[in-house]
């Protein structure tokens, strides 16, 4: 696409471009070049353009339009192919549905919004995207392993965020370096606040998976919440004191868990993974309050085994493998 590659050229050289070297770059004329600029202003990036010396980009809006997704991706495989939509009800609904229409949907292609207004998290709760502020994205996996692995996929999900987010934090001129905490299993926290939301969906057979969706939703630059949430919830933006660029969020978040996939993909199970996760649990050697499906009870997290379940050593002396229910964490959404 003319404009992602121009928009490419702007960037990566910082200066003023002629428009001849755009042309002979690229094989068109002086007509096609000044349209494709004209396009990349109206979705708001600034271009100056001086007779003589050609186009500079001077300014880049926090946008997720195509050619800026598309300029920024450095992936391999996860994400080269996607859809952005304006506004849709949920990302991961729309992958169903289409993977639905069309069973030779490609491993790693990718649903983007810039407003989802009917997302959902883990247990049916809400979890909305206004428009222009956050980052509501789902991809589509086709994994050949058998199907009682895919619950570790939120995990690794987790992981890709808190990396994401700590070297978009970093580019885009954070004061100190941000370091991501995890609660156990998929929420990743801003100074113990929920940042992200991370919801993993599955068509499968008893031996057989159709495919995996993996839904992100990341609070990136609002700069406020609702009251009833503004103690446990935040963005990245609000912790850092920086803007940040949402396009340059979303190809580093798809870069970890590419890489993170691949580590995965080598046992399909976490045993690569444990050592990191385990740094950024929330909960590790702290007090926990688990509602297990078979009770409540509480006890101190000792981390995550290779199947990513929680192992706590309860208040009786016996440790409990937790690989489903809610765990409160000491210090962590009220919890005290």
């Amino acid at each position: 696409m003319l404009k992602t590659e121009i928009l490419k050229i702007l960037r990566d050289k910082g200066d003023y471009v002629s428009g001849q070297e755009l042309c002979d770059s690229f094989g068109v004329s002086r007509t096609a070049v000044w349209k494709a600029v004209n396009s990349l202003k109206n979705d708001g990036f600034m271009i100056a353009s001086v007779p003589n010396r050609g186009y500079r980009l001077q300014e880049t809006p926090d946008v997720l339009t195509k050619s800026e997704l598309e300029s920024r991706l450095s992936t391999k495989w996860l994400g080269r192919i996607f859809y952005q939509y304006d506004e849709i009800d949920s990302t991961n609904t729309e992958l169903k549905r289409m993977a639905s229409a069309d069973p030779a949907l490609p491993n790693g292609v990718m649903a983007i919004t810039d407003n989802q207004v009917a997302g959902r998290g883990r247990r049916g709760r809400a979890w909305s995207a206004p428009a222009g502020v956050n980052v509501a994205m789902s991809f589509l996996l086709k994994p050949d392993f058998a199907p009682d692995r895919a619950s570790m996929l939120t995990i690794l999900a987790a992981l890709a965020v808190a990396r994401g987010v700590e070297e978009t934090a970093l580019d885009n001129g954070a004061d100190q370096k941000v370091k991501c905490s995890i609660k156990w299993p998929n929420d990743v926290l801003l100074n113990n606040k929920k940042l992200c939301g991370i919801l993993t969906e599955m068509s499968s057979e008893l031996d057989f998976i159709h495919y995996v969706i993996v839904g992100i939703g990341i609070n990136v630059n609002l700069e406020e919440f609702p009251e009833e949430i503004s103690d446990i919830a935040t963005s990245i933006s609000l912790e850092c004191k920086k803007k940040i660029s949402r396009a340059s969020l979303v190809d580093a978040v798809l870069r970890a868990y590419e890489d993170i996939y691949e580590t995965f993909l080598e046992t399909c199970d976490l045993s690569g993974l444990m050592e990191e996760y385990n740094s950024r649990l929330a909960s590790m050697n702290i007090q926990v309050r688990v509602l297990d499906p078979k009770g409540e009870f509480t006890g101190i997290s000792r981390g995550i085994n290779s199947e990513g379940e929680l192992i706590v050593d309860k208040e009786d002396g016996t440790t409990e493998l937790v690989y489903a229910g809610e765990v409160s964490v000491r210090g962590i959404y009220g919890y005290v």
